[in-house]
């Protein structure tokens, strides 16, 4: 069997429905291949960076490694980002870069390059990936695929990266029997159940803190089913913002750097956290881990490296998060407990105290206001994509994600540009239900070629630009540091009128700029026409709309602007 051919065949077999690829001529060989031997969908976009997002997103929501295929050199360093996004936010992604015939390498000569693009991927992305494979040989290939798989898929997901030499691909192959299944997932001890269970029945401000490991382990129906046994009030991380629906009974809301005020308030009062899938990072508890050590922490994570990392003194539970919630119910059958009232009763007058859409008082739309317009009219989208960035908050502060819906952004690397391909993506992976993309308007110029995309295939992806006119969240840290002085940020920085850019692209769009015209402009996106296209609503929003609250640099999580002042600078 032609190589080609086995890895087009293979990925099928994996149940893998679409690739996202950019061609160049060392990748020609498995486009052809796929397009002959297999029904996947080739997707083809703009940049290869767009096809890695988009494989971001299609893993987030399938559990399948996300395809992306990109060419050698340039092709494949432009991957990279999009490699880091998976690998920072625990997504499984297999990515095949084409490289120079085995002949065209330098190996160990001391030249920069023998073969033209020649160019050493696996050195630049072996810090970012769970593994990274050299095919030398086509004998290696059927091998390397199935372990590529099974690392992306097994304990924490991620991506990994197999470079095959050109004239590797044209090669014949003989297909091997799949290996056996990888380790087991590690339980939890029979005593650390007895122990969580102790701490729960004795704490007065008990609370559950959520992050991306519960999605990437798909085990939101567990997670709802320890919450109604045990009734205690949930937390989430940026990357769980839809772990626990805005109608939750047990949800409070969203932490961190700019987390709903009143949630990092009962965080930082709790007396017990059980944090499951997060790693309690610097964006999540502040500068001031000390603030954290005084009370009882489980940690649930299948990395060890991740706990008692920052925050010390934690009990250490290592296993995958759904692991964790089916030992605890299982265990918890016959457990009694006792629902925190006062706790809840505190946290509910915290929220009527502490409202998002009173944080702010800009001229023009409120984007917290706007976000709840947004996602209470839009119940019909499967998912909310946010780019990085001052809007990217506003989401995360008040979107109204429901039952179903999901949402994605790019939490550790943070990369800006993520949006519109993830929807792509994620809208393909949802057998093209309709996605939103928020994303703000410094965002929308880095990957504003993948409109295209979307125009191609016809796909139902609602694009909401917030156009502030600026990079608005470091405009807002140059008015904290730097004395409003906003050089590349607004000095020297332009957008164009996005509502042009979509029509040029055969988009449907419109522009708003009052709050009065929020309603009509959501009902928009949604009507007869439009319930199916693609749409660009494009809101304007004041240039010096801060993003509000945010903690104060240097201070406990519960101390936050504009109330409190920061006494450090932050890295970001």
């Amino acid at each position: 069997m032609k190589a080609s051919d086995f890895i087009a065949t293979f990925l099928e077999k994996k149940g893998v429905k679409h690739v996202f690829e950019l061609s160049g001529g060392m990748i020609t060989h498995i486009l052809d291949s796929l397009n002959q031997k297999t029904s996947i969908n080739i997707i083809t976009m703009h940049h290869e960076q767009a096809a890695a997002f988009a494989a971001d997103a299609y893993g987030r929501v399938t559990g399948i490694p996300g395809i992306a295929l990109a060419t050698s050199g340039p092709g494949a360093t432009n991957l990279l980002t999009g490699i880091g996004s998976c690998y920072f936010d625990s997504t499984p992604a297999v990515f095949i870069t084409g490289q120079v015939n085995r002949h065209e390498q330098k190996g160990n000569r001391s030249i920069r390059q023998l073969g033209f693009q020649e160019t050493d991927i696996i050195a630049m992305a072996q810090p970012i990936t769970k593994a990274c494979f050299k095919i030398e040989s086509e004998h290696d290939l059927p091998a390397v695929m199935e372990k590529a798989f099974m690392i992306a898929m097994e304990g924490r997901p991620g991506p990994v990266l197999i470079d095959i030499p050109m004239d590797i691909q044209r090669a014949q192959v003989e297909p091997i029997p799949p290996p056996e299944n990888g380790e087991a997932i590690q339980g939890t001890s029979a005593e650390i159940l007895q122990d969580i269970f102790k701490s729960i029945k004795d704490a007065k401000r008990p609370l559950l803190l959520v992050g991306r490991g519960v999605r990437a382990a798909f085990a939101k129906e567990e997670m709802d089913a320890f919450l109604k046994k045990t009734e205690l009030p949930v937390i989430t991380t940026l990357l769980a913002v839809d772990a626990a629906e805005f109608d939750h009974p047990s949800r409070v809301g969203f932490i961190g750097s700019y987390g709903n005020r009143w949630a990092n308030i009962a965080f930082g009062e709790s007396d017990l956290l059980i944090v499951v899938g997060s790693r309690l990072d610097i964006r999540q508890t502040g500068a001031d881990t000390k603030f954290f050590e005084n009370r009882t922490i489980y940690h649930i994570d299948c990395e060890s490296g991740e706990i008692n990392n920052r925050v010390k003194g934690c009990v250490p539970v290592i296993t995958d998060a759904k692991q964790f919630f089916i030992d605890f119910n299982i265990a918890a059958e016959t457990e009694s407990f006792k629902k925190p009232i006062d706790w809840l009763q505190y946290i509910d007058d915290l929220k009527q105290q502490w409202p998002d859409t009173k944080e702010l008082t800009p001229d023009g739309i409120n984007p917290n206001y706007f976000m709840h317009t947004l996602s209470h009219n839009s119940r019909a989208a499967k998912c909310y994509i946010a780019d990085v960035g001052s809007h990217q908050m506003w989401a995360a502060q008040s979107l109204e994600i429901y039952k179903d819906q999901l949402f994605f952004t790019s939490g550790g690397m943070g990369a800006m540009g993520y949006a519109l391909p993830a929807g792509i993506g994620a809208c393909f992976a949802l057998d093209l239900n309709p996605v939103i993309v928020i994303v703000g308007d410094g965002c929308m110029q880095i990957n504003i070629q993948e409109l295209q995309t979307i125009v191609r295939n016809k796909l139902p992806v609602k694009i909401v630009v917030m156009n502030n006119k600026n990079l608005g969240m470091i405009r807002q840290f140059q008015d904290s540091y730097f004395e409003s002085r906003y050089q590349s940020t607004y000095w020297g920085y332009s957008a164009p009128d996005f509502e042009k850019v979509a029509k040029a692209y055969g988009i449907d769009s419109l522009t708003i700029s009052a709050e009065d015209e929020m309603e009509d402009a959501v009902n928009w996106m949604w009507n007869e026409t439009n319930a199916g296209e693609p749409v660009l609503l494009q809101v304007m929003i004041d240039p010096h709309t801060n993003t509000y609250p945010k903690i104060a640099f240097g201070k406990p999580i519960t101390e936050m602007e504009p109330f409190a002042k920061p006494i450090e600078m932050e890295s970001t």
